[in-house]
This record gives structure tokens, C-alpha cells and sequence, in this order.
């Protein structure tokens, strides 16, 4: 199956190096290219791309915004890219809805991947930066601030499915997690995808952020 990809970025020069990257691989198509957020949510409705690789930082309309309308319109999943690890939009980019995150500085192989791991609907993002994310911003909230989440969220979740919370919440890997609640990897996805649906979000980070938020 080819992926089709719209890339975001405002910088010319990166943005032409992310095109030969990815026109490098078979199954990787390039569908349309925005200089800015706006011509990105507005090449999303032109094109239906199945993923948008998106800087945080554009002129017009940020790369946050972008990817806010990009996924309440269920136009594509979102692959952000930004220079720095902790960036403060990293996080509100993930709490926008996007499937991952990746720095500019990644390896040419290492978009690849994420490219199509974020096109088989899986999350993209490193555990040990998952980790640093949730320590910086999650962890340093506020205990039940403005628009804090409500804890009967959860009453939806089996006890299992609260259990693999807990642990995306301490940055795990569906390998971590078999290992450590000994179960298989394969129950790890599927316990996964239906804590994803109940609790209504879009990616495994935004759930790693809503269990350090709780509490579990």
C-alpha cells in the first residue's frame, strides 16, 4: 500500500530535504507540500493524504492549530516534526491529536519508519522521550487545574485496561508492557486500541499524558 504524504514546513530548504527523503522510499508518495499551517489544513481537504508531516513552528497558522483542525476533521493523522525535544508545542501539538512526534534531526530511515508507523495507526514516539515529555509538562501540572480531566473518565476502562494505562503513563512499550503485566504483546495492542476508543483519544502519547494527569 503506497502512503500518501503532505509535507508542512516553512523552511524551503528543509522541507525540499523531508521531499527526497520520503520520495526516496517505494511505498511513500508525497501528495502536496505547505509553506505555512493554513495551505497545510488547507491541502488536507483539497488532497485526503493519510498522514501530514508537520512542522510546530509556520507562519499564518501554527503547526498546533494546523494539526487541531487537521484531526477534528478527520482529514489525516499527524506526524509532527520540531527542533527541540521539550518544545512546549510539542505538547500541545500531542494533546491536539497528533500520532507522534519526531526531531528534524532524525536519521532519514527513522522518518521512514515513523512514516509508516504512524500509517499503520500506531503511535510514534520514543519511550524514553514519551517519558521526558510527561515529566516536563504533565508531571509539573497543577493537581486538577483549570479543565484538569475528570477521573470518572476511567469507570469505562476494565481493570486490565487500567492497568495498561498505568504503564503507558510511565512511558512503556507494548514489549514493557507484556513483560511486565506477563501477558502477550499482541493482548497489549488490542487492550490498547480499545482503551484508545473508550477514552476517546487519538494516540497512546495523549494517553500516557491523561494517566500522569489522573494519577495512575
Amino acid at each position: 500500500m503506497t502512503i500518501r504524504v503532505l509535507v508542512a514546513e516553512d523552511q524551503s530548504a528543509v522541507r525540499a530535504g523531508l521531499v527526497l527523503i520520503l520520495r526516496s522510499a517505494p511505498d511513500v508518495e508525497v501528495v502536496g507540500e505547505a509553506p505555512d499551517g493554513e495551505a497545510a489544513v488547507r491541502l488536507a481537504r483539497e488532497l485526503r493524504p493519510d498522514l501530514v508531516l508537520m512542522d510546530v513552528s509556520m507562519p499564518r497558522l501554527d503547526g498546533v492549530s494546523a494539526t487541531r483542525q487537521v484531526v477534528a476533521e478527520g482529514l489525516a493523522d499527524v506526524l509532527v516534526l520540531t527542533t527541540f525535544d521539550l518544545d512546549e508545542y510539542v505538547f500541545g501539538a500531542l494533546r491536539a491529536g497528533a500520532a507522534g512526534f519526531l526531531l528534524k534531526n532524525t536519521e532519514a530511515c527513522e522518518l521512514l519508519e515513523a512514516v509508516r508507523t504512524v500509517a499503520r495507526g500506531e503511535g510514534m514516539i520514543a519511550p524514553a522521550v514519551t517519558r521526558r515529555l510527561i515529566a516536563e509538562f504533565a508531571g509539573t501540572a497543577p493537581a486538577r487545574a483549570a479543565g484538569a480531566p475528570d477521573p470518572a473518565v476511567l469507570d469505562a476502562l476494565t481493570r486490565r485496561e487500567r492497568e495498561v494505562l498505568g504503564c503507558l503513563g510511565k512511558g512503556l512499550s507494548n514489549a514493557e508492557i507484556a513483560v511486565r503485566l506477563s501477558m502477550a504483546e499482541a493482548t497489549v495492542k488490542t487492550h490498547v486500541s480499545r482503551l484508545l476508543g473508550k477514552l476517546d483519544l487519538r494516540s497512546r502519547v495523549q494517553a500516557a499524558v491523561l494517566a500522569q494527569e489522573l494519577g495512575i
